[in-house]
């Protein structure tokens, strides 16, 4: 018996009170442990032991004797119990290096048992991430036996690198409303089956608190009593998964991931899916070149990056980041998100302008130095634009060996003052930067590659890779061509479509959305900026009182189209989805996972993904490899039926409505997601897998673009053109560079993309430091490299402890 008080610090609530209530349901468990010997207690989440530890030290001190007395068990290392599909890979990870070390400072132990009962879903590197956490243990509830069939309640759960861990999912309920707990442990006791003789039963008040009640505890004594109940004691995760981890128990393996409980939740609010995605890819810059900076020019490392990391970790709680709390609840993520993303920026900030001012740039008259700084470790040509004070048209752009770079004048984010907006291609080394000129009167070096000319009107546009069209009336897309394969992407118009959607903000019992309504239709379709560097259609489309605006950016010798979105929407009960009907045969579909990819049918369900999804296959007929990748920055939605991927953009169900309750007519509710938003995503056609393509990489520059900062001339040690950090495998992507927790160290986190068994060189060129790493097929590694060059690096597992 499990005697737990599952807790949402927010849901229909907001944290204020969750706080309150984290201090209440734990009184409640210490006092029912000075009134009972025998009982035990399991709880998770350290998030909340700070608010105790901040606010009641002298409950925090009684909990802390009875962890090292036995009695109270942690469990579920993390920094609170997350949605499980919508964090990044490095959130994953940071969930475990912050709730399991706070665990280890505070009470000297960590969990063993990873734990997250009320989650809707668990994506399939978790098994990885967990084991390198220091969790060999995990327990869900979500998805349900309806939901997903599994062989058992207890099983192997694996990840690609082979990683495993001992699952267990529990029975019926995470908690108990009543009580006498007969009803509960006698259903609970029809799935004892051989070979399992013990299993879980979760018994507690729970989702506001409140833990085991003195009747629940009396009810589980009088129980044991009777011959016709099963043998019931009071136990922990931790002690039943001692009993069955034996070398002699045998368990079914599960390979998948575990998936999938009400699929509204990663549609539902865009702003907070937003909020998430610009955080996490914040911090993760700002970490990479903080790290560089303190050991390039001795910048102090932030040290808030940590606060703003748990502000992160806290919001990605599964009630808050899937959308289903009340809204004044994302008034407080919000402002939350804020804190981290200010800080991330500073931070960026700081360490940026510390290299650059060390960078050694000579002096000319008029000339305007923009530094470049790529966050991504592979070299890379990128697409930049940056605000200037003035202006004049004689100037050149110049690369610091005097090469011209082509640019071309684009709309300022202002109207007044005379300032203007310039946009150019910068090829930038790997984790590195660049120094461009803008100088007048220059004598530059024309590089003849730079000038591919682009053919553009209202309706097209073309470029050496691609040709695309737009229906005039309509604006849909209604030819994706490839020159070079002479082949058709779209077997229809690709279109943005309204469904109807009266589900609940979770979408129970929903499993796709198929509803179509209609669609937004063209106002007006217009060529808007052209010249050397971009051209862009712009699409400007209603539907019922909503607009959407597409921006449609074609450029020379790149075979991507970026799209930027600008959407007001005024719809209720209605979803908008983004479809792309594919011309291929012999299809695979795959889809970004946290630290990894997984591929799934195309059965038109409503599915979890990042920030990619590719449909690859062969061109009809000729036998030829090609695919269509689909990159986006905030959105984490899509379903594929007939080979039409659809990307979810933005749905409109009440707050926190959950069936079988149904909104009063009469009453006032607030809808999600009215009003302005914008995003990105990209088109990427390729030849080839999208491994081959390394469609990875384009997603990443997507979401951690370059950073850019026009500088002034003055002396420094640093030269214009510098690359800090290199791979020598495409497959080898750098998830995290930061400063070690407990030290100048760096730790530099990879992980391999490909399904590929890969050795690996890292190198730190400016330190003349060469790594060798061995990747089993979608395994993570952790690096960490002393800054005494005289100590060798060493793998560390998570949590940056020596395995």
């Amino acid at each position: 018996m499990i005697g737990n008080a599952h807790l949402d610090p927010v849901w229909l609530w907001r944290w204020q009170e969750g706080f309150q209530e984290t201090k209440a349901t734990f009184r409640s468990a210490l006092d029912r442990m000075n009134e009972s010997d025998d009982f035990l207690f399991t709880s998770s989440s350290a998030a909340i032991y700070e608010w105790v530890e901040l606010n009641d030290p002298g409950m925090f001190a009684e909990i802390k004797a009875r962890i090292a007395e036995g009695r109270w068990h942690l469990v579920g290392g993390w920094w609170i119990q997350p949605d499980c599909n919508i964090p990044s890979g490095e959130s994953f990870v940071r969930q475990g290096l912050y709730g399991q070390r706070y665990f280890k400072e505070k009470f000297g132990v960590t969990a063993k048992v990873g734990y997250n009962v009320d989650s809707f879903g668990h994506h399939g590197m978790l098994p990885q991430i967990l084991k390198k956490s220091g969790m060999d243990y995990y327990v869900f509830m979500r998805p349900s036996p309806q939901e997903k069939g599994l062989p058992g309640r207890v099983f192997w759960w694996e990840s690609d690198d082979g990683s495993r861990v001992l699952t267990f999912r529990i029975m019926f309920e995470y908690c108990t409303w009543w009580e006498d707990l007969e009803q509960h442990v006698a259903r609970c006791a029809t799935e004892l089956k051989e070979p399992v003789s013990e299993l879980m039963c979760f018994y507690g008040v729970g989702n506001h608190g409140g833990g085991p009640t003195k009747k629940n505890i009396e009810s589980i004594r009088k129980l044991n009593e009777r011959e016709d109940m099963p043998e019931l004691e009071f136990s922990t995760p931790n002690l039943f998964f001692e009993d069955m981890d034996k070398p002699s128990a045998v368990y079914p393996v599960i390979h998948d991931e575990l998936q999938m409980h009400a699929v509204g939740c990663y549609s539902a609010h865009a702003g907070i899916k937003q909020w998430n995605r610009k955080a996490e890819n914040l911090l993760v810059m700002a970490e990479k070149f903080s790290v560089l900076a303190n050991w390039m020019t001795d910048q102090p490392y932030p040290a808030d990056l940590d606060r703003a990391w748990k502000n992160v970790l806290f919001n990605q709680f599964h009630d808050i980041l899937a959308g289903t709390s009340i809204e004044p609840a994302y008034e407080d993520a919000r402002n939350e998100y804020g804190e981290a993303i200010a800080i991330a920026e500073r931070g960026l900030n700081y360490a940026i302008q510390s290299l650059a001012w060390n960078i050694g740039i000579e002096q000319v008259e008029g000339m305007k130095p923009i530094v470049v700084f790529n966050p991504n470790t592979w070299t890379t040509k990128v697409n930049v634009e940056l605000e200037l004070a003035s202006f004049d048209k004689s100037y050149a752009l110049l690369d610091e060996t005097g090469r011209s770079i082509p640019y071309q004048l684009v709309q300022s984010l202002a109207t007044t003052l005379g300032r203007c907006r310039i946009s150019f291609w910068a090829e930038l080394p790997s984790l590195g930067y660049a120094v461009f000129k803008l100088t007048p009167n220059a004598v530059a070096t024309v590089d003849k590659k730079l000038t591919s000319p682009l053919k553009s009107n209202d309706y097209a546009m073309e470029n050496g890779y691609f040709r695309i069209e737009f229906d005039p009336e309509t604006g849909f897309i209604t030819s994706l061509y490839d020159k070079a394969a002479q082949f058709e992407y779209m077997k229809a118009p690709a279109r943005p479509v309204v469904i109807d959607d009266h589900s609940d903000t979770w979408s129970h019992d929903v499993t796709r959305y198929a509803n179509e309504v209609g669609a937004f239709k063209a106002v007006s379709v217009r060529r808007v900026e052209h010249g050397p560097v971009k051209t862009v259609i712009r699409v400007t489309s209603q539907y019922g009182s909503s607009k959407l605006i597409q921006d449609y950016i074609m450029y020379p010798d790149q075979d991507q189209i970026d799209v930027q979105v600008t959407v007001d929407w005024r719809e209720q009960f209605k979803m908008l989805k983004l479809a792309f009907p594919v011309h291929l045969s012999n299809t695979r579909y795959t889809y970004e996972i946290p630290y990894g990819h997984i591929e799934r049918p195309h059965h038109g369900e409503e599915v979890p993904g990042q920030a990619w999804v590719d449909m690859s296959g062969l061109i009809p007929g000729t036998g030829k490899v090609y695919g269509l990748s689909i990159l986006n920055d905030s959105k984490y939605s899509y379903s594929i039926h007939n080979n039409e991927i659809c990307l979810t953009v933005l749905r409109s169900p009440v707050y926190a409505q959950h069936a079988p309750a149904v909104p009063d007519p009469e009453g006032l509710y607030s809808f999600m997601d009215q009003g302005l938003h914008r995003f990105k995503y990209a088109l990427y056609p390729h030849q080839g897998t999208w491994e081959m393509a390394e469609t990875v990489h384009r997603a990443t520059e997507l979401n951690q673009p370059p950073v850019i900062l026009l500088e002034t001339f003055h002396e420094g040690s640093l030269p214009q053109s510098e690359s800090l950090l290199q791979i020598d495998k495409a497959n080898i992507v750098v998830g995290a560079v930061k400063k070690a927790e407990d030290n100048a160290d760096m730790i530099i986190r990879c992980y391999e993309t490909a399904k590929i068994r890969t050795e690996a060189v890292i190198r730190l060129p400016r330190w003349n430091r060469t790594i060798t790493v061995s990747f089993e097929p979608c395994e993570i590694k952790t690096i960490r490299v002393p800054q005494d060059i005289r100590q060798p690096f060493v793998e560390t597992n998570l949590l940056e402890w020596q395995e």
